[in-house]
């Protein structure tokens, strides 16, 4: 294929209806967004679209290795006996719930903090054919690691090809 080089024209030579284009995308963009941050028109309804609730969704990376399925979950500001790990029908379920409150009294002065976090997170395993009972999991320093063992029938091999 050869190489074409494309050259740009004026707005003014294509009788003005670039910029017609143009001021149509920013208004369909605008119109997009504004549906997303207020799809109701009801500023109750805002928080439920708002970008800023999908920073409780914990990162996750999934590895799908020879002879296991190795899982890896940030979870900042969560102890280990808050956390709740399943597994059913290909499904990782990672939930962990905290709550802190903190007070402080000082004669007519009260001040009392509550702090609540929740992170729910699922996702689909490579395979069904997985050892629950032989998952490995460690949770240090706010990341949470799994190992879930395949069982033997479903560990990857090798085909050389002839």
């Amino acid at each position: 294929m050869k190489n074409t080089e494309i050259s740009k024209t004026p707005d003014t030579e294509h009788g003005g209806y670039m910029v017609a284009l143009r001021d149509l995308e920013k208004k369909m963009e605008d119109m997009f967004h504004q549906l997303w941050r207020n799809p109701f028109g009801n500023s109750e309804t805002t928080e439920l679209f708002n970008f800023s609730t999908l920073n409780n969704i914990p990162k996750i990376d999934v590895v799908d290795r020879d002879k296991d399925i190795y899982v890896e979950a940030e979870l900042p500001g969560i102890e280990k006996k808050d956390i709740d790990v399943s597994v059913a029908n290909r499904q990782l379920v990672i939930r962990a719930k905290t709550c802190h409150e903190e007070k402080e009294e000082k004669g007519n002065y009260l001040r009392r903090e509550i702090s609540k976090k929740e992170f729910y997170r699922s996702v689909v395993l490579p395979t069904a054919d997985i050892d629950e009972s032989k998952t490995k999991s460690s949770f240090k320093n706010g990341v949470l690691r799994l190992t879930i063992p395949k069982k033997a029938s479903s560990h990857r091999k090798r085909i050389e090809v002839q």
